[in-house]
């Protein structure tokens, strides 16, 4: 069933067109990742589809009774109110029930005899039973506990929160409303990998329908079937994750770039045979001239694919190597506050990071990796222990808030200040190449997105020349292209990096060297992101590895006993070993009937898929109803054979 369609919708500023004539539809229960460049206009999408921005053009439908949640629209809570208070608002509807139960209740023990009393009460206690009454309170505790409140947090009000508290405070509210429609723009910025593993996991058995803006790769492989890629005002719609996306939109870019080289050598053949008509000024071959710039003219003009148009360029370069030893740290420790309000981040840590070396930190939301960062580069002292800094070390550092930037100067001001040696035409050439062109440089910094402040962030940094980079979350407000872009230039400078991050996919790129921060001290992995999810998993699963062991001794000597007491005559045993034999080639058949219908079921469902992506049927509403309705119905059987091949296969 579609919950949600649109047709040719365009949205424009002033003389800027942001989204043109855009066409897609959203089936109930798609998980669409919505993607594209910083300024492309996602958020805009959104905004349109909730209402709270116009469309100047075209249509969208959304189904009758559709609940939408927004994420941007969540944090309107009260300030006053405390966390525990902003999370039980949600279900005010409840606690209105459970006063009307309490009345009927008193009402009932007042006239035990009334059975319309006694019936009222019994349709409130299915009501609230419906609506998860008995159950609200837990999935309160369930959702803050997951976004890293615990019951220390219940207590505080909102206006003591942080701005990434907020956030996840207003996630958290958003997912214990349920609606049918979740439209989340960025959720996984101010998220650990814990949580975000958590919410991969929630997201993929939501029984709604989601919408996601997200530059978090790693997520979107994990979380969505479709994408929805903004690229030149036009929407693009692929079916898969990200991965699967990548793959197609190069095969479309290719395809896209031959169709057009085609066409290019074919106008410019007929332009050439056209000349050459017109030459010989014969008044056959002039009227045969016209009569192919006639048709020429007509001929629908492909516009080049942008391919690598407005892609930042991006190289680190180091003025000078540091020596081999570039962080030395023994028994490092931190803690804030004295007396009863002494808080310890984090004890006994251990570093030895060597020139050439890519480390990546990880770790748990407040246990201080951004203070082990600033103690690395001299801005705060630990508690306890010993830190040397190498020789020739030369540091750039990399705020995760751009804090280090001055908010009113403009763009070219926020350069000239700390490298005056250029020119103000080099300077706005360089600029040009971190996609500040024209009067962007006049722009004031305080007016930037997130993302172009992070480019500016990363632009000082690679006019620095250190040697030795420490970053802290520097992917967190790139759009997708520029991360891919600031990997590779990480990949090949030839000095240290030592980054806090969160961004899966690029943990999966990156370090030599993967660091877990805890309270009580450093973990070290010596791989990549799926090596350090392993070993983690390796770690955990060793824990149980004697109770499992118990477990599997008792079912041995379970199946002993049992075997024991059965003590059959060989005759019996051989009726019994040929009536299982039959049930197994049965079982078998059963099993091969059930995969074929299988085959079946997903080729239907392939084809349907490809009908309802085709441009032709985009208008037809009653079409595309009635092949969803079809696909509904082959997916609701596909899931049937499913669970029955997976039960007779056990």
């Amino acid at each position: 069933m579609i919950i949600l369609s649109a047709n040719n919708i365009t949205k424009i500023y002033g003389t800027d067109v942001i989204i043109d004539k855009a066409g897609f539809h959203v089936n109930a229960g798609d998980k669409v990742g919505i993607v594209g460049r910083n300024g492309a206009g996602k958020t805009t999408l959104l905004n349109m589809l909730t209402g709270e921005l116009s469309i100047d053009e075209g249509e969208f439908f959304v189904s009758q009774n559709t609940r939408i949640g927004y994420l941007k629209q969540r944090d309107n809570f009260f300030k006053d109110d405390t966390v525990k208070e902003a999370m039980d608002h949600i279900f005010d509807h409840l606690h209105k029930l459970e006063e009307e139960i309490h009345k009927a209740a008193d009402a009932v023990a007042d006239n035990p005899d009334d059975m319309r009393l006694q019936e009222k009460l019994d349709a409130l206690q299915r009501e609230y039973e419906l609506k998860g009454g008995y159950t609200y309170k837990s999935e309160i505790t369930g959702i803050l506990s997951s976004m890293a409140f615990g019951t220390e947090f219940y207590h505080k009000k909102i206006s003591s929160l942080s701005g990434g508290e907020r956030t996840r405070l207003a996630l958290a509210a958003l997912l214990l409303e349920k609606p049918d429609l979740l439209l989340l723009d960025e959720p996984t910025n101010h998220l650990d990998i814990g949580t975000l593993k958590w919410l991969e996991q929630y997201l993929s058995s939501y029984k709604g329908t989601i919408m996601i803006v997200s530059h978090d790769r790693y997520f979107l492989d994990k979380t969505v079937n479709r994408i929805f890629e903004l690229e030149n005002h036009k929407v693009y719609c692929y079916d898969g994750n990200y991965t699967a996306f990548a793959e197609k939109k190069s095969r479309r870019r290719e395809s896209e770039l031959r169709a057009y080289n085609n066409q290019q050598r074919e106008i410019a053949r007929q332009e050439e045979m056209i000349r050459r008509m017109k030459q010989h000024n014969t008044e056959k071959l002039v009227k045969r001239a016209q009569s192919r710039e006639k048709r020429l003219g007509h001929v629908e003009r492909l516009s080049r694919p942008e391919a690598e148009i407005g892609r930042m360029r991006i190289h680190f370069k180091q003025n000078f190597k540091s020596g081999n030893d570039v962080i030395i740290a023994e028994k490092l420790s931190k803690e804030f506050g004295r007396g009863t309000e002494r808080k310890l981040l984090f004890n006994n840590v251990d570093l030895d990071i060597k020139r050439g070396e890519r480390i990546c930190i990880v770790g748990p939301n407040g246990v201080g990796k951004t203070t082990l960062l600033r103690m690395i580069i001299g801005e705060l002292s630990p508690t306890e222990g010993r830190l040397k800094t190498g020789h020739n070390v030369a540091f750039g550092y990399y705020d995760q808030g751009q804090l280090l930037l001055n908010e009113s100067n403009t763009v070219l001001e926020e350069l000239k200040e700390s490298y005056r040696l250029y020119t103000d035409t080099e300077m706005r050439s360089i600029l040009g190449r971190f996609l500040f062109r024209g009067d962007d440089v006049f722009l004031p910094v305080g007016s930037l997105s997130g993302g172009e402040k992070a480019r500016l962030s990363l632009l000082k940094m690679m006019l620095s020349g250190a040697n030795t980079l420490i970053l802290d979350e520097p992917t967190n407000h790139l759009d997708i292209d520029s991360k891919e872009v600031f990997e590779e230039a990480l990949l090949e400078f030839p000095g240290t990096a030592i980054i806090v991050s969160h961004d899966r996919y690029f943990l999966q790129r990156i370090p030599t060297r993967i660091l877990e921060l805890t309270h009580e001290g450093i973990n070290e992995y010596l791989g990549k992101y799926d090596y350090y999810v392993e070993k983690k998993e390796q770690m955990g699963s060793g824990k149980k590895y004697l109770n499992d062991m118990r477990e599997e001794s008792a079912a041995a000597m379970e199946a002993a006993q049992q075997g024991a007491r059965t003590n059959l005559t060989a005759a019996e045993q051989r009726a019994l070993n040929k009536k299982r034999e039959a049930e197994e080639r049965r079982r078998i058949r059963h099993l091969e009937k059930l995969e074929t219908e299988i085959a079946e079921l997903e080729k239907q469902d392939a084809e349907l898929q490809q009908q309802l992506c085709c441009e032709a049927n985009m208008n037809d509403y009653g079409l595309l109803t009635e092949l969803s309705n079809r696909r509904e119905r082959v997916l609701a059987r596909l899931s049937e054979v499913y669970e029955e091949w997976a039960e007779s296969g056990e």
